[in-house]
């Protein structure tokens, strides 16, 4: 018998805003809200911009104050908070030279060493310099350009993640691990001592990271550029840029874990990669919660330089060829239509699993839970970077096993997909057809197809966490986001069994069961997640623990319940307060018991040493 990773929190940050309680979720589809939830997820944005905090939160914006919101969420232009993609700053090399030599005077202590060829020096001048005198000099001139990327997914304009905390040299992807990480546990509504001490200090997994490292200036950015840049290296820059970090950070500083922790990366697939360590760790007993999640930061020059050269952004000429004539930037991520590449955005999404026993135990929500998440390779490639078979795979194992659990109607009837949905040529061709033709294998038609990129764009590490979030929040309020950034589907697209639409489809949320998150990872890392509703989880769990244990838990689950709305409601205020215990309850490794038996550290239930032979039968 194998545990139920069941989903008792979940939070994060995005261009759609703060991920707990669906409020970015509501963001999405806020044209199908009703008058009070358009309301509250209005109010909640304004108080996370900065726009409207404390006491003057809540209640219905003024016109412009609204505008600023809709305008200053999602997919948008990219602000100069990042870098004016207009006048970017870069070095052009250059040599310069003169027929009768060059001279020039120049501070001593900035003399090179040792000088180049040809170069004279004579003693030194008025003020500490000396002249120097070359036939030619070869200079890098400060230079500016545009950059051809125009548009980005951005965290909603004045919510800065360093402000929440004191946030000092910390490179922004792990600023973003640090409050999303923070705002999933504090949705959970149970102290975090409390699960400690019912799961076991060593019965704890954390599973995250980051797909391009840290590349900004605090991070390994700033580590590459420092000799170019005539700097030198700082002591923090190259641990900080590990693309480990984000698990490193919220078991320091969040959580102050000494379980298991691992960071896998899986290119856009990583949020897939981690959530498979952490649900294979609780079905198979080595662990009794998993926090899984993802930061990624990448709105750097080098990195918007890297992508859009090998022609996978969307750049502004490709765009005005596109729109045939003035550009939309809103409209630049597009899933499954006419499109010419994806748009970067940046995130980090967090959920917090446990064991379907320890749920119960704990009166933990219970927001959904995974199955299972299947990982496959492609196999032999030209391209690194091109899609392969592998993805057959992962999908098919998917579907199989959803059958398998829920049966054949709830899979013909009650799923539907969150998929990978790039914005890539490529990727609208190659994903649908693996959606259609196993929707056809599986007596699938017209199985709903969602692409949550449309609106928050592509943000690497955490893409697919931006699925599960946008997953969850579906299950809970029955509206599938249509893809509202494209007039039509392609041509190219397969889809005889699927239903791409581009309208917000509403459903009885009773009638979804079964959300499957698509990934395709460049390289090769193809993975495919099986979530399950909150309904058909509660389900299973009352099969299995029977009515009355589901009667006790609704009582503890009450006080929970109340514990979570209470951070809610400061949220919706501007009032986060993230979690940040730098230097906090340190453990005195004097205090450390020792025995053949068990490990005990200072404040923490004991953690027994294995004792049993797994290969008895070898020995």
């Amino acid at each position: 018998m194998q545990r139920l990773p069941v989903i008792t929190a979940f939070g994060g940050f995005n261009p759609a805003g703060r991920s707990s309680f669906h409020r970015g979720y509501a963001r999405l589809v806020l044209d199908r809200l009703g008058h009070q939830e358009r309301i509250e997820t209005l109010s909640d944005l304004a108080a996370l911009m900065g726009l409207r905090t404390g006491a003057a939160a809540g209640g219905p914006l003024e016109a412009d104050l609204e505008s600023r919101v809709l305008q200053g969420t999602l997919v948008r232009e990219l602000e100069q908070r990042f870098y004016d993609y207009r006048n970017c700053h870069f070095h052009q090399a250059a040599m310069l030279s003169n027929a009768n030599g060059l001279e020039f005077e120049m501070p001593t202590r900035q003399l090179p060493h040792p000088l180049p060829e040809g170069w004279q020096v004579e003693a030194s001048v008025s003020g500490g310099k000396v002249r120097v005198t070359t036939a030619s000099l070869s200079v890098m001139l400060d230079s500016y350009r545009e950059i051809p990327v125009a548009s980005g997914g951005q965290l909603p304009t004045g919510f800065e993640p360093g402000e929440q905390y004191n946030s000092r040299f910390h490179p922004r992807g792990l600023q973003l691990a640090i409050v999303g990480a923070s705002d999933a546990v504090q949705s959970m509504g149970i102290n975090w001592e409390s699960v400690v001490a019912a799961a076991g200090p060593d019965n704890i997994s954390v599973y995250a990271s980051s797909a391009m490292s840290q590349l900004d200036p605090m991070g390994n950015g700033g580590l590459l550029q420092s000799r170019l840049r005539g700097s030198r290296v700082t002591s923090k820059q190259l641990a900080l840029g590990l693309n480990s970090m984000p698990a490193d950070f919220v078991n320091a500083y969040v959580l102050g874990n000494v379980g298991s922790t691992g960071a896998v990366a899986g290119a856009c697939a990583s949020y897939l990669y981690n959530l498979r360590a952490g649900v294979e760790d609780i079905r198979y007993g080595r662990a009794r919660v998993a926090i899984i999640g993802a930061a990624e930061a990448p709105f750097v020059p080098e990195v918007v330089d890297g992508y859009s050269t090998m022609g996978a952004l969307a750049t502004i000429d490709n765009l005005r060829r596109l729109f045939a004539g003035s550009v939309d930037l809103r409209c630049t991520s597009r899933p499954f239509g006419e499109n010419c590449g994806f748009t970067l955005g940046e995130g980090t999404q967090w959920a917090i699993l446990m064991d379907d026993s320890l749920a119960l135990e704990l009166g933990a929500n219970i927001h959904g839970s995974v199955a299972g998440v299947f990982t496959n390779a492609d196999g032999n490639k030209k391209s690194i970077s091109a899609p392969g078979p592998g993805n057959y795979l992962t999908v098919a194992k998917a579907m199989a096993q959803a059958e398998a659990i829920a049966g054949k109607e709830s899979l013909q009837r009650r799923s539907f997909v969150q998929a990978h949905g790039s914005s890539t040529p490529q990727n609208r061709v190659t994903e649908s057809a693996i959606l259609d033709r196993l929707a056809a294998t599986f007596g699938i038609d017209r199985w709903p197809v969602c692409a949550v990129k449309a609106y928050v764009g592509h943000t690497v590490a955490a893409a697919s966490g931006d699925q599960l979030i946008t997953a969850l929040g579906i299950f809970q309020r029955g509206i599938l986001p249509g893809i509202v950034t494209v007039d039509r589907v392609a041509d190219d697209v397969h889809r005889k069994n699927l239903d791409i639409s581009l309208a917000h489809v509403e459903r009885d949320p009773n009638t979804l069961d079964l959300a499957l998150l698509n990934s395709k990872g460049f390289g090769g890392n193809n993975a495919t997640a099986l979530v399950l509703s909150p309904r058909l989880t509660r389900s299973m769990i009352e099969k299995r623990h029977g009515a009355g244990l589901m009667k006790a838990y609704n009582k503890n689950n009450d006080a929970v319940v109340e514990k979570a709305a209470a951070y809610d409601k400061n949220a919706c205020r501007g009032e986060l307060n993230a979690i940040y215990r730098f230097g906090e309850a340190l453990v005195d490794e004097r205090e450390i018991r020792l025995s053949t038996d068990a490990v005990t550290l200072p404040g923490l239930p004991a953690v027994k040493l294995p004792r049993n032979n797994p290969y008895e039968d070898m020995v």
